[in-house]
């Protein structure tokens, strides 16, 4: 006789998933006893603790924290495992927008807080967790699944791919040759100090503006402005008031933000060997973005810049009479993504140019996947079912690395990872997929 299953894999008459071997009532493994569940109100601060041991920081909790903290946290959406009640991994997810090429806002569920505490390991816990939130992600229509990964191995089993990066500068700036006597913009703009007050009220509606039209940029809440501005101060965390620095076009409009932090470095000789730290440089305009920067490289005393994780292809480089006086000194994967939706993501982003693709998609968790006939004009698209042979297959971990833009199709079929049907079809997936910009996501969540 054949046990009868929910939609979900699941014996109806004893509540375990079959194969898993799950109770779906307690999320209890009926072979190790680890429950992966929701987390309860009163759970807060051993999920906190739990956080902090998986990330290497002090297992102390502040009261000030467990607040903040569960400001932020749906706790539907806010997973634990535990064992003989003591949790010993965490996942979260919340609801996000992630720009696509071209301006749209796509819902995303981004994942965060993932840790498994290190006498766990090796347990199926994070696969358990991952799972139980994708599956949730699909059925509310989120298109995309988003992460920043601490480590690159783990995700890609999960169709995670790396879809934006990240570079971070130094400027040597005695070496970058700039005007010493530059004190302000040339072009009718000018630069003023704010407070931390000015920021939450032009900082808000200035980010928007970056995030309408940069692919790879997502939302910020109103609890991001506040700890990130110092009116919220976790005990956990350090705070450092920074200078703020804003742009005004000649007609008064703000145009660009920035923030940075100085230390206090002086030699033997008594000479300043300052470091500007910068924290954050939104500028919706390039006269923005380069009156910012030299505005940073040109405050008294200071010989070092640093620049805070920027797009690969920032123009802060260029911007300086020696471009060579800005060395990398951080180059890594930043924004994964995860399709849900295959036929909406490709749907939902722009094109440069005219084409047609058969894009054959493997997803191994059933999750989305399938062959697709992608077809471009005007800047938009369609995305169907088909059955026509495929002109490239992939996994969907690489199709999430083509998505934004930044990725080659030609480069990941060199590599083995993605597979031409059709001689040069490669080469039409970038013409049509590819974008002129790099995408960048400018926030750790």
């Amino acid at each position: 006789m054949t046990r009868a299953r929910s939609h979900t894999g699941t014996d109806v008459q004893t509540g375990t998933d079959v194969q898993a071997g799950t109770d779906v009532h307690t999320g209890t493994d009926v072979h190790t006893g680890i429950a992966v569940r929701p987390i309860t109100e009163a759970e807060i601060p051993d999920w906190i603790r739990a956080h902090h041991r998986g990330f290497l920081r002090t297992p102390e909790v502040p009261e000030d924290e467990i607040a903040v903290r569960r400001s932020q946290m749906d706790l539907s959406r806010t997973l634990g495992a535990f064992d003989a009640g003591r949790c010993v991994a965490t996942f979260r997810s919340f609801a996000q927008e992630l720009t696509a090429v071209g301006g749209a806002a796509v819902p995303a569920d981004a994942i965060s807080q993932v840790t498994v505490t290190a006498t766990h390991r090796r347990r199926g816990l994070l696969t358990r967790m991952m799972s139980h939130d994708l599956a949730a992600a699909k059925e509310r229509g989120d298109v995309v699944a988003t992460l920043i990964a601490a480590e690159y191995p783990i995700y890609g089993r999960f169709g995670f791919g790396p879809a934006t990066w990240t570079t971070e500068w130094t400027v040597d700036v005695p070496r970058a040759g700039l005007d010493p006597r530059w004190s302000g913009p040339e072009d009718g703009g000018r630069i003023d100090l704010v407070d931390g007050d000015e920021v939450r009220k032009l900082g808000p509606e200035l980010h928007e503006q970056l995030r309408r039209k940069q692919p790879g940029a997502i939302d910020r809440s109103d609890v991001w402005w506040q700890l990130n501005t110092g009116a919220v101060r976790l005990g956990s965390r350090p705070w450092t008031e920074p200078f703020y620095a804003v742009y005004r076009a000649a007609d008064g409009t703000v145009q660009g933000l920035a923030g940075y932090v100085c230390d206090d470095t002086w030699s033997d000789a008594k000479q300043p060997g300052v470091t500007a730290a910068v924290k954050e440089l939104v500028a919706v305009t390039p006269a923005a973005e380069r009156a910012l920067w030299l505005h940073v490289c040109s405050v008294d005393w200071v010989t070092r810049v640093k620049s805070g994780k920027r797009a690969p292809d920032d123009l802060l480089p260029l911007l300086l009479p020696d471009p060579r006086a800005a060395a990398v000194t951080t180059h890594a994967d930043w924004l994964w993504v995860r399709i849900l939706d295959v036929r909406r993501a490709l749907e939902t982003r722009t094109y440069e140019q005219p084409g047609t693709l058969v894009l054959d998609v493997v997803d191994p968790d059933g999750l989305t996947g399938g062959r697709f006939r992608l077809e471009t004009a005007d800047g938009e698209a369609s995305c169907t079912p088909t059955d026509r042979p495929a002109d490239l297959t992939m996994q969907v971990r690489d199709l999430a690395s083509l998505w934004l833009g930044d990725e080659s199709a030609v480069r990941l079929a060199a590599l083995g990872r993605v597979q031409e049907e059709r001689a040069g079809a490669a080469r039409v997936a970038d013409a049509l997929l590819r974008t002129s910009r790099r995408p960048w996501c400018p926030d750790l969540f």
